[in-house]
């Protein structure tokens, strides 16, 4: 793979041309099949930065280029030595050229969705800037997933009244199969790397929470993954992004998404949360699969009916009649153990195979302790104060459950 980035006027555009050894299907790290659709996208960022670490612009390239590099992958400019070194030993192909000195930072930003996972990181961190990524049109590639309301999600975004810098990106167009998409997840983060030098940044925050980081992410493995290659500190990624002087910090890793649903509930932004995708500026759809699930959950520490018009032989509930594993597993058992007349909802049939208890759930309501340490040190004490005082250490027992997940 040949990586080119150009810019002007606060608009950087990548483009990638496969060596013969590449490939235009490829997976991504999470194991989804892709099929490349274009070779080229642009990041507009809301102002003109006139350089940026070859560094940051080699890994931002790479969460676009990955799934199709198959043996090696020739940047524009030198990379350093540590960010070489990461990509040969995290993915086995050669990067080059070398010969760049690496970079560092000092503040953190977040990589801010709007949702409950993302909100809870901003209450832990109230003071740290937000970089919100906006999916926009790609010139080439025809949009067929117009229900997906990037342009509200910035606008909640923006009225936080937090220091938020919306970046607009086609990169998702890249690709055409399973549909519009990140190659990587962590092309969420381009604009909080193309803009880290700028804004002395030495780490980027992100929401991933307990499911994502510690039980395989719900989608494709279902099973504990203390190596996971995409969240890990020590994984490939994590190992990348801190070559590059920018580590990955999860704040609430160590919990599941019923704490970070409180923590976003409890906000001051909670008027503005919104994990929905297709849903106008008035509020959510509360028609898809991730309004029925984040439903489940809110009415579960609400404790509450749910309140929902979807019914079991809706499409969005399908998937939760049939028998598990189910894709965030732990928050359906959580949520049927809670929710009072769950036999009259979508979510009866799971609740049958699942069987939950309130006890045999609780382990979700605290932080599981060795997500503290791949912290970094200059944000770990406040991730501490405010939260793991907050919901208190799992006991061994419960992170004992964290550990055999998938065995049961």
């Amino acid at each position: 793979m040949r990586v080119t980035w150009t810019h002007d006027d606060g608009v950087w555009r990548l483009a990638f041309l496969l060596d013969p050894e590449d490939e235009t299907t490829g997976t991504c790290t999470d194991g989804q099949r892709l099929e490349l659709r274009t070779n080229s996208c642009h990041v507009r960022l809301p102002y003109p930065v006139p350089s940026v670490h070859p560094d940051l612009l080699a890994v931002a390239a790479w969460t676009v280029a990955a799934p199709w590099t198959r043996r090696r992958v020739t940047f524009d400019r030198p990379i350093s030595p540590a960010v070489a070194e990461a990509l040969r030993t995290g993915w086995g192909v050669d990067a080059g050229p070398v010969g760049e000195d690496p970079r560092s930072g000092s503040r953190l930003a977040l990589s801010y969705s709007g949702g409950a996972d993302s909100m809870a990181v901003a209450s832990i961190f109230p003071d740290v800037p937000f970089v919100h990524f906006q999916r926009v049109s790609h010139p080439r590639v025809p949009n067929r997933w117009t229900h997906y309301r990037s342009d509200v999600l910035a606008k909640l975004a923006r009225r936080t009244g937090r220091d938020v810098t919306v970046v607009q990106s086609d990169l998702e167009f890249v690709l055409s199969f399973p549909r519009p998409g990140y190659p990587e997840h962590h092309a969420v983060t381009v604009g909080a790397l193309l803009l880290a030098d700028e804004l002395d940044l030495g780490g980027v925050a992100l929401g991933y929470e307990l499911g994502s980081r510690w039980l395989g992410g719900g989608r494709y493995v279902h099973r504990y993954t203390p190596d996971n290659p995409m969240w890990a500190a020590h994984g490939k990624w994590g190992r990348l992004f801190a070559a590059a002087g920018l580590p990955m910090v999860l704040p609430v890793g160590g919990v599941s998404e019923a704490v970070t649903m409180r923590l976003a509930l409890e906000s001051d932004l909670r008027d503005l949360v919104r994990w929905c995708l297709r849903g106008s500026g008035d509020g959510p759809c509360g028609r898809c699969g991730k309004c029925l699930y984040k439903e489940l959950i809110q009415a579960a520490i609400e404790r509450r009916p749910l309140r929902t018009t979807l019914t079991a032989d809706s499409v969005p509930a399908r998937k939760w009649q049939q028998p598990p594993p189910y894709g965030g597993q732990e928050m359906v058992a959580y949520g049927c153990a809670r929710v009072p007349g769950i036999e009259h909802t979508p979510f009866a049939k799971a609740a049958q195979y699942l069987a939950p208890t309130i006890e045999s759930t609780s382990w979700l309501d605290h932080y599981y302790p060795p997500a503290l340490e791949e912290i970094p040190p200059p944000w770990r004490e406040q991730v501490e104060t405010r939260l793991v005082q907050k919901v208190g250490l799992m006991t061994e027992d419960q992170a004992r459950q964290v550990e055999t997940w998938g065995e049961r």
